[in-house]
């Protein structure tokens, strides 16, 4: 189904629902909108940016504990 089409099943769907203002077929359009926006969103799998910053801060500190071990090592084998 192409875009013209799904837009006129819109349409149709609206005023069989009995929507015939400008402003209810408008909030419609935004709710249908941002539905498709979240469907989208959980397809990607998207974060936040502050849960993006907590993992980065994760990552962050587990590295610096793995060179901390590697150096450790590093430092038994010597002896």
């Amino acid at each position: 189904m192409n875009n013209k089409e799904k837009l006129l099943n819109l349409l149709s769907s609206f005023l069989e629902k009995g929507i015939l203002t400008s402003e209810d077929i408008k909030n419609e359009i935004l709710n249908n909108i941002k539905f498709k926006k979240e469907d989208l969103i959980n397809k990607f799998q998207l974060v936040t940016k502050q849960e993006h910053e907590i993992l980065k801060k994760i990552v962050l500190k587990q590295e610096k504990e793995i060179l901390k071990l590697k150096s450790k090592k590093k430092s038994q084998r010597k002896r």
